[in-house]
């Protein structure tokens, strides 16, 4: 598998991102071509060579005359899908992005994503650099982003709307569920694009994963820092996990002074909020009182939302926090027909496996009620219905190879040497 790491140390920006993906060896001339294709009137993107802090990276600037529009999701959508220079999935990259970004600002100011006006991501410079990251990530066919905690900065900036304090609420909103980390410089580390970016591109936050490095990627801010190189890294590579692994968090915590009414609708709390399973384990604790352990596995990107939950509904003192890798199936969804009726479920299989079907309990458990019948019949019927079909593609492949072909042809032909 592709997959790429962001150190965002310093945090991120999007021409940060796009200095470090064209570092990275995406091609600065087909990232130039398809911002060309957008139509905006001299608009150029330049690149350049620079030291950071000692250090070799890509600077990017976007070179523009003086302009005022301010832009709706809708205009810049238009942009994009008439841009012929750009694939369908880099158009596709570049929407996530707006449209994350129009979800924020909508919530900020209490307007819809179709009214709300972009201010500095609806310039000309943002448009740039988040049409030209998506042509970037595309172009090098990273599968799986990874990316660490994200640093904010500290202090207060001036918006179009005033002065606010760092992160400015549109990037803060951008930046929810995602892991924060302190870095004590007074200025904005992560501005809105780069939120966006971080936002709609990267599938989980953790440390650097496992991998072959096939390339680095240095991509330069704007600003100088003494003590710091304002810096944004772009690890690419091969995983070396094994595609079917992958790391979750395992939060735990010890109870013996809640009710059963109190733990289940905590975990039906933390189940709506994400969490990818929510169990419990009978336990004798101290004084030889009968208690359980709350277990909850999820993504680390969640982890701090869902300490949250069970910090309030539980009064719990602590709860421990276990990042663990585990092996899972490679899952498909799946469709069977019954007597009854279509039922949902899930394939799963590990390498070259024999796949294996699990019907959904929900479909099931509505045929039963439907139809007044006991929900292991409809089981039953399902797990049937998936062998039957197994069965037919057997004997279909088996009679599409059950012909002979004659291969003794004569070959008495003189062939030059050429």
């Amino acid at each position: 598998m592709r997959i790429a790491w962001l150190d965002c140390s310093m945090g991120i920006s999007g021409d940060m991102a796009l200095g470090a993906l064209i570092d990275a060896g995406a091609n600065a001339d087909a990232i130039r071509k398809g911002i060309d294709s957008l139509g905006l009137p001299d608009v150029g993107l330049r690149v350049e060579t620079v030291i950071k802090g000692a250090f070799r990276a890509i600077k990017v600037h976007v070179e523009h005359p003086p302009q005022h529009a301010h832009r709706h999701l809708g205009d810049i959508i238009k942009l994009i899908d008439e841009a012929d220079a750009i694939t369908p999935p880099q158009k596709e990259l570049a929407k996530r992005i707006f449209h994350a970004v129009a979800a924020a600002e909508a919530k900020v100011h209490g307007s819809t994503i179709d009214h709300v006006h972009f201010h500095e991501v609806g310039a000309v410079d943002s448009i740039v650099d988040i049409v030209g990251t998506a042509i970037g990530f595309d172009l090098l066919g990273i599968e799986q982003l990874v990316c660490s905690p994200i640093p904010t900065g500290r202090g207060q900036i001036k918006i179009d709307h005033g002065i606010c304090t760092v992160p400015a609420p549109g990037t803060a909103e951008l930046l929810k569920g995602i892991p924060l980390v302190d870095v004590p410089i007074e200025a904005e580390l992560t501005t809105p694009t780069g939120a966006a970016i971080v936002k709609s591109l990267v599938d989980r936050f953790a440390p650097l994963p496992d991998m072959t490095l096939d390339a680095i990627g240095y991509g330069a801010g704007t600003r100088e820092f003494p003590s710091r190189a304002n810096l944004l890294r772009l690890f690419v590579g091969q995983a070396a996990v094994h595609p079917e692994t992958d790391r979750v968090c395992l939060l735990e915590t010890n109870l013996d002074d809640v009710s059963g009414e109190i733990v289940g609708h905590t975990k039906q709390k933390l189940l709506a909020a994400g969490a990818l399973d929510v169990y419990t384990t009978a336990v004798q604790m101290k004084k030889d009182r009968p208690g359980i352990v709350l277990s909850i596995i999820c993504s680390l990107a969640d982890a701090d939302a869902l300490e949250a939950i069970v910090f309030s509904e539980t009064a719990t003192f602590g709860i421990r926090r276990h990042l663990v890798e585990r092996s899972k199936r490679t899952r498909q969804e799946h469709t069977v027909e019954t007597a009854w009726g279509t039922v949902q479920g899930k394939l799963g299989w590990r390498g070259a496996g024999q796949p294996v079907f699990t019907p959904e309990f929900d479909d099931c458990a509505r045929i039963a009620n439907e139809h007044g019948i006991a929900l292991r019949e409809v089981y039953r019927s399902a797990d049937a219905a998936y062998r039957e079909t197994i069965t037919q593609e057997a004997i279909s492949h088996d009679h599409d190879h059950d012909h002979d072909h004659d291969h003794d042809h004569d070959h008495d032909h003189d062939h030059d040497e050429k």
